[in-house]
């Protein structure tokens, strides 16, 4: 029995690693949920806390394999971590297993597990939600509702109800004959009992399909994405030639604009360009602020620049930077959610000691405190910069504050052709639902991209090469359930799990003092 849940578990890891992107079967997501209910289910909480990190650890290996470009020893060091945190869940879903409607509970400790990740050590590592394998599919309309956790609760629910189905089967084909003494009235029944895990499950992603979300409301804009690409692979990307990549971006931005002027493309109300799309600080370099300002004036229009800033004489800051063709550098956002060991490193001393590869930081980066809401020619776009995509009260803060549409700069130059750039692709069409917004993405070396607000990818780049579009993007103001209820969904589910764990050991105390006094 031991092994066969064990190859469960492992199947189960594996299963559901292939509905991420860049294999996109989001379907098996919920298999790969109810494989690995099945391996738990019914085991003590011991036992299941290894299964469980057993599953996580085939599940994390492969989808989060982008992070070998920093080193095997991290990527593995990353995924011994965060499969603790399944193996924590994994035990208390042994002990909520023997309740009534369990599935429920079961989903509700999965969304708890992925706020923990997100949360700790050292600011979270929320990648790999169950919600981020669902960038188009029938599940993606509960982003509207709740959000990412509900996303990730609907797909969770779905697997456990699949999984209550076949493990209710193979229970109630002990008792068929019991049963069948009972009449046809008996036979009946046992035959409800399991088809309404199987209906249920069918129901959920049926339903999403009925979100109400908010409608167009008549007006675009046309955003210039500017994608420059850089020379050099890895942790060198940036190559040895001097603002190689400030150039780069520089010439593809007149590029666009000689496009425009020859009637290739229409003229833009606005243009973004990457995150870091200048590797030298405009505001302390002659040469960069007249490059900058060479290629906007030429374009004509509000141009969002990504750079690496100075902050005092030994701190940087990750900004994007408004620049005006006639004023120059104006209204700024600070990345708020800095990159752990890639932006800053925690613990300093202690790990500059131990790891040599920890001081390719450099100048340590300092978190801005305010949200992205940038004026841009004629709207305020909402600024998101790359690693913080993942995190649903940032963005959801930036839309609180005005911003539409909604622009991820980024720089995955690293990861090129790794799969963290359709994951993090994936990330903006859950965010694009979830807050009835446009989301336009630019990258140093791709994937750039327009979601629309329905979640569909309706223009991208290919990765490694230089490109640039002018793309037509609704502006929308209404908000969604959930950019109005925040995290409330993500709390009463958190809590409903939580409530179920304490009703469980409570009612397994209760049984061993009536078994002590028998």
């Amino acid at each position: 029995m031991l092994p066969a849940r064990m190859v469960a578990g492992v199947a189960g890891g594996v299963v559901l690693y292939t509905a991420f992107p860049p294999l996109g079967w989001w379907s098996c997501a919920p298999l790969g949920i109810a494989l690995i209910v099945a391996s738990l289910y019914g085991t003590r909480p011991r036992r299941a806390a290894w299964l469980g990190y057993l599953s996580a650890v085939a599940f994390l290996l492969p989808t989060v394999a982008w992070v070998r470009t920093i080193g095997d020893d991290v990527w593995l060091m990353l995924v011994g971590v965060e499969s603790l945190f399944y193996a924590a869940m994994a035990a208390l879903a042994a002990l909520v297993f023997r309740l009534p409607a369990w599935p429920v509970w079961f989903g509700g400790l999965w969304v708890a597990m992925e706020w923990a990740r997100g949360l700790v050590p050292i600011g979270g590592f929320p990648w790999a939600r169950v919600a981020f394998s669902q960038g188009e599919t029938l599940f993606t309309s509960y982003a509207a509702l709740g959000g990412a956790p509900l996303v990730s609760f609907a797909v969770v629910l779905c697997g456990a109800l699949m999984a209550c189905a076949v493990l209710r089967r193979r229970t109630a084909s002990r008792a068929t004959a019991s049963e069948s003494e009972a009449g046809p009235a008996g036979v009946a029944s046992a035959v409800v009992r399991r088809a309404v895990p199987v209906a249920l499950a069918l129901a959920i992603p049926v339903l999403g399909l009925t979100v109400p979300r908010p409608g167009d409301e008549g007006r675009t804009i046309n955003v210039g994405i500017v994608q420059g690409n850089v020379p050099g692979r890895g942790m060198y990307v940036l190559g040895d030639e001097p603002a190689v990549v400030l150039r780069n971006h520089a010439n593809e931005t007149k590029r666009l604009a000689q496009a425009v002027r020859e009637g290739k493309l229409p003229k833009p109300d606005i243009v973004v360009l990457p995150e870091n799309s200048t590797d030298i600080d405009p505001y302390r370099d002659e040469y960069a602020s007249q490059v900058i300002s060479d290629s906007v004036r030429d374009v004509g229009v509000p141009t969002l620049v990504g750079a690496v800033v100075a902050i005092g004489t030994d701190r940087r800051a990750t900004r994007s930077l408004v620049w005006d063709p006639v004023s120059g550098p104006g209204a700024y956002y600070d990345k708020q959610r800095l990159v752990p060991f890639g932006e800053y490193t925690p613990f300093k001393d202690i790990v500059l000691a131990l790891w040599e590869r920890a001081g390719l930081v450099g100048r340590q980066s300092v978190p801005g405190d305010k949200p992205g809401d940038l004026k841009m020619g004629p709207v305020t776009i909402g600024a998101v910069n790359c690693y913080e995509v993942a995190y649903d009260d940032t963005v959801r803060d930036t839309v609180r504050a005005g911003g539409t549409p909604l622009v991820v700069q980024t720089n995955n130059a690293t990861y090129a052709e790794s799969n963290l750039p359709p994951q993090q692709l994936a990330m903006s069409q859950i965010r694009a639902v979830e807050h009835n917004r446009a989301v336009v993405t630019a990258a140093t070396t791709g994937i750039s991209a327009y979601v629309t607000p329905d979640g569909k990818v309706s223009w991208q780049t290919r990765e490694l090469v230089a490109d640039m579009n002018v793309v037509k993007v609704p502006v929308r103001t209404q908000e969604t359930i959930a950019t109005r209820v925040g995290a409330l969904p993500e709390w009463a589910l958190m809590m409903m799990g939580a409530a179920a764990v304490g009703v469980a050991v409570w009612r397994g105390r209760r049984r061993g003092d009536r078994m002590r006094n028998d």
